[in-house]
């Protein structure tokens, strides 16, 4: 069992069309001493619902747990969503199925995990920890995939006009390292390896860390693509 963190347990907001799911999740991580679930959704728009009534009794979730494949509105669009509303809050996206297309998807949208359901519990656990952290987390079963189709040769295309000291961050951030890492290694203020990622994603026009890492990945500037 962890210890909780500095601020508090995580929390966590579950939306999974099945109940079971939804139960099984909520049981497990109430054993993690670190994780709290707060709230449940059975939808998109009712996670969204969710979200601003958590808000509003100051209990906003740290991270969203988010089945994709639910409807009206599935977890792709309501990912998109929370991330232009609720910029603060991460999000870990949950299949049952290895969908590169889905994976790209959830991501794109701003997933900063993804996961298949058939994950160990303990795996569950150390994504929502890796999201809370500003950290990257995918599911080996896509991580795979998603490089070997990031490493596909495309047209060259004029790159964005990084500085130095951002392509280091970026390196970093491809790594899986959270601000305060990046800082250590760069001998600067976590305040600063902040501003060095907003700077990136600006430039990238992207809205995530993981978007920021496969990027890098595609471009030669990850671990991965070493």
């Amino acid at each position: 069992m962890s210890a909780p963190t500095p601020n508090g347990p995580i929390r966590v907001l579950v939306a999974d069309d099945h109940r079971v799911v939804r139960q099984g999740l909520r049981t497990f991580l109430a054993t993690t001493g670190d994780i709290r679930v707060v709230g449940e959704a059975s939808d998109g728009s009712e996670t969204l619902t969710r979200l601003h009534a958590l808000g509003d009794r100051g209990e906003a979730p740290d991270v969203v747990l988010m089945d994709l494949l639910m409807s009206p509105m599935d977890g792709i669009e309501a990912t998109r969503q929370i991330r232009a509303r609720y910029p603060q809050v991460q999000v870990v996206a949950l299949t049952s199925f290895v969908e590169e297309e889905k994976a790209h998807a959830a991501l794109d949208a701003g997933a900063s995990g993804f996961l298949l359901k058939d994950a160990d519990a303990d795996e569950v656990a150390a994504a929502i920890r890796a999201a809370h952290r500003g950290e990257v987390h995918l599911d080996p079963a896509i991580a795979g995939r998603l490089v070997q189709a990031l490493r596909t040769p495309s047209t060259p295309r004029p790159g964005p006009e990084l500085t130095g000291r951002e392509h280091q961050v970026l390196r970093l951030v491809a790594a899986g390292k959270a601000n305060k890492d990046i800082a250590a290694e760069l001998n600067i203020s976590e305040r600063t390896a902040r501003t060095h990622v907003s700077s990136i994603l600006t430039k990238l026009r992207l809205t995530s860390r993981t978007q920021a890492a496969l990027w890098a990945v595609r471009e030669g500037l990850g671990p991965a693509a070493q």
